[in-house]
């Protein structure tokens, strides 16, 4: 079980990441724009590297939704290996089975 300090760092991060993705967005692209003079880039260059350091996306960890678990997470179910392997034998995802030969 992670604590309960870590998953909730996590999400203020996705929050800032979800404040900010507009304003991140539209500087991108200022940026790689190549009609823009050299001084307009250079300026959106700046005001990116201003934005809080948590606002980006990539700064957020997926986590499992039960126990926020950081390794092992898998996308399709939003569980971790652990809790996923639970919740397939128990039968709650539909389409898989544990594997017995």
């Amino acid at each position: 079980m992670a604590k309960k300090s870590v998953k909730n760092r996590n999400a203020r991060r996705l929050k800032l990441a979800n404040r900010y993705r507009a304003k991140r967005d539209a500087l991108r692209e200022s940026i790689s724009n190549i009609h823009l003079s050299e001084q307009e880039r250079e300026e959106a260059r700046i005001k990116l590297q201003e934005l809080p350091r948590d606002s980006s996306p990539t700064r957020r960890r997926n986590r499992c939704k039960l126990c926020g678990r950081p390794r092992a997470y898998n996308r399709l179910t939003g569980l971790c290996r652990l809790h996923m392997r639970i919740a397939t034998i128990n039968g709650m995802i539909p389409g898989m089975h544990k594997a017995s030969w």
